[in-house]
């Protein structure tokens, strides 16, 4: 299992950007595949990018292609969900996930280490 803890998020206006950060830390000695959740008030939780640690396997939830990219810096240990275009829909608590191993379905039940989350407002 890892540890992971998100920050970047915040309070935009609509149009606008915000970068959120994931540090994942723990076993290093699995290949884990890394996604970004959010949760909306009152909804379900959706999977909106993920890749393959250190790898490529990039796949983005339709409703954000174009808008949101998913990124990894290795040696850091850090996954990134750069946000451009920002919709109030885009509204929610933003949640890291991994589990090994690589290619896993953007699906919540696919992923069993989640961070706690950070917020995401856009206005």
């Amino acid at each position: 299992h890892v540890q992971l803890v998100e920050s970047g998020g915040g309070s935009v206006q609509a149009g606008g950007s915000l970068r959120l950060s994931c540090v994942a830390s723990g076993d290093s000695n699995s290949r884990y595949c890394m996604a970004w959740f959010r949760q909306a008030p009152g909804k379900e939780r959706e999977g909106d990018a993920r890749l393959n640690f250190g790898g490529s396997g990039r796949i983005f939830a339709d409703d954000v292609k174009g808008r949101f990219y998913i990124t990894d810096k290795r040696e850091r240990n850090v996954v990134d969900l750069q946000m451009r275009g920002l919709k109030p829909t885009d509204t929610g608590l933003y949640y890291c996930a991994a589990a090994p191993p690589w290619n896993r379905p953007l699906s919540p039940s696919e992923f069993a280490d989640w961070g706690q989350g950070t917020q995401v407002t856009v206005s």
